[in-house]
């Protein structure tokens, strides 16, 4: 399953093509060849590629001056499957290097795979919110060790992103609004407007764990605006948005937390009134009831896309 709108954004699912072997395997290449060959066919588009990492993340971005950059690598252990998939779309891209990798928060689902994924294709940079500060949870911390452990061996080439900062990419900005439980103070251009849907939203209890430290982005591309916010959690997402709306307007929606309902506000997603949700969700991770309600009803949504189906649903 592939997306594309005019600035080239494609979206795939490959869980089923892993279990393809021979001809169903040359088949299923030939099906995908508009994504396999990214600097002979298209010319100067921004191209993203979500891999599914079955309810974690990774998200491939190439911007139009062909730089790189992996938001998440997905789950350890699983015989390297997810390190797997995202090497595989890295060569269906013409990749022989990821420029950054940027880790949105150090739970295992986003963060695991680091170690596998630098066993397969080389990476340059890191960009990730700084220390862990959720030390209670073996998983995260094991996560967290196996990276620090990447970092050392590649002399700690890596950024601490902090709200407000412009990522090191080129032929679009990219703009953090979260890091480390901190947010952006300031209206992104063209945003700052009163947001007349925070009154009718439920509050949510303050989250203490890693997910309020997401690393957050909106990317422009002339005039396309896509977000990310990682697993960024009601609290967080409503200071962004209420009372002023400090995001604006999107295009694309990179749906928080896999679509679980911790996540995804009315107030903050009739705030960013996407045109297209994509979301990363998992077959029993993700995938709300409520949060597809919420999603529907927003103003301006053209279609909503699943990595899976959703047994929750």
């Amino acid at each position: 399953m592939c997306i594309k709108t005019s600035f080239r954004f494609a979206a795939c699912t490959l869980a089923a093509a892993w279990a393809l072997t021979g001809a169903a395997a040359v088949r299923a290449q030939a099906a995908h060849s508009h994504l396999r060959r990214h600097k002979m066919d298209i010319a100067l588009p921004l191209t993203a590629y979500l891999i599914d990492v079955e309810g974690g993340q990774a998200t491939l971005l190439i911007t139009p001056e062909g730089q790189t950059m992996l938001i998440d690598t997905g789950w350890p252990d699983h015989d390297g499957r997810d390190a797997k998939r995202i090497a595989a779309v890295a060569k269906l891209a013409d990749l022989d290097h990821i420029d950054f990798v940027l880790l949105t928060h150090y739970h295992p689902d986003h963060a695991g795979g680091v170690p596998q994924l630098l066993e397969r294709i080389p990476v340059a940079e890191f960009i990730d919110h700084g220390p862990l500060r959720e030390t209670d949870d073996k998983a995260t911390v094991a996560a967290y060790n196996a990276y620090q452990m990447v970092l050392a061996q590649a002399n700690d080439k890596r950024v601490v992103a902090q709200p407000g900062m412009k990522l090191p990419l080129y032929g679009l900005t990219a703009t953090v609004v979260s890091a480390d439980g901190n947010l952006l103070q300031s209206p992104l251009p063209g945003a700052g407007e009163a947001n007349p849907y925070c009154s009718n939203n439920p509050p949510h209890p303050s989250d203490a764990t890693e997910n309020a430290r997401s690393v957050g982005v909106v990317f422009q591309y002339g005039k396309m605006r896509m977000i990310d916010l990682g697993d960024l959690t009601w609290d967080k997402e409503m200071q962004l948005v209420c009372p002023l709306n400090k995001l604006g307007k999107v295009d694309v929606y990179i749906v928080s937390h896999h679509g679980w309902d911790h996540s995804g506000s009315p107030a903050f997603v009739d705030a960013i009134a996407p045109r297209v949700a994509l979301m990363d969700n998992g077959e029993h991770k993700g995938g709300s009831p409520s949060v597809w309600e919420i999603l529907e009803k927003s103003p301006r949504l053209k279609d909503l896309w699943q990595l899976h189906y959703s047994a929750e649903g």
